[in-house]
């Protein structure tokens, strides 16, 4: 039996229109990204007006080879456009009366910058993550949460929560605390992609009971 939607976390543009035509500007992460420092699970995208052949150089335009920090990405992630991560290479030293790079001028002493912080930027699974929003170093935002279009999130954000504003803040938790246990106890984003495509009923329409009663 073919599926209802067929989704396939291997092509890199993952949206093809009636006519057959692919949509360009969005793009699978998981296939379109590899970087030493950079993961993303399966289905997690990226759409972007002009997308370039490297997303990550708009995406998470401090990430470098060399980076100390990682971005880590789980499934089923939504990034519209604009959404920017400033990684922490993105830092400037602030111990001191400057912050001005000296160093990074002079290859041979741009090691001396070791001390700075190096975060770890985590983002759940199940987040939907809005137009023009930017995701500071170091944050963890949690499965199913949604940023608000220009946001500044310089905080962790719990799973299921609302966040908006610079600094962004908790707007409201989008389900009962008792829901949100079970949404993150059934994890149904791990399930086989047969059995997501199998309840998406229930998915979409929110019905948790439904999804307690799925067994995988």
């Amino acid at each position: 039996m073919a599926r209802f939607i067929g989704l396939d976390a291997t092509k890199r543009n993952p949206i093809t229109l009636p006519d057959g035509q692919s949509v360009t500007n969005t793009v699978h992460l998981n296939v379109a990204v590899s970087h030493p420092q950079f993961s993303a699970g399966d289905y997690s995208y990226f759409s972007h007006f002009q997308m370039p052949d490297d997303p990550l150089s708009v995406l998470a335009p401090y990430l470098f080879p060399f980076s100390k920090e990682r971005l880590t990405i789980g499934k089923f992630c939504q990034f519209a456009h604009g959404t920017t991560f400033i990684t922490s290479s993105a830092n400037h030293p602030m111990s001191g009366f400057s912050t001005y790079p000296f160093r990074v001028f002079n290859p041979e002493r741009m090691a001396d910058y070791g001390e700075l912080p190096a975060r770890d930027t985590t983002v759940g699974n199940d987040v939907w993550i809005g137009y023009g929003a930017i995701i500071m170093p170091g944050v963890t935002i949690g499965d199913g949460a949604i940023i608000a279009t220009g946001a500044v999130v310089s905080s962790d954000v719990p799973p299921y929560t609302i966040a908006a504003g610079n600094p962004a803040k908790t707007v409201r938790k989008r389900f009962s605390e008792e829901v949100i246990g079970d949404l993150l106890a059934i994890r149904w984003w791990d399930w086989p992609v047969e059995v997501i495509e199998a309840h998406l009923p229930a998915i979409e329409g929110a019905d948790i009971d439904a999804l307690r009663a799925v067994r995988v």
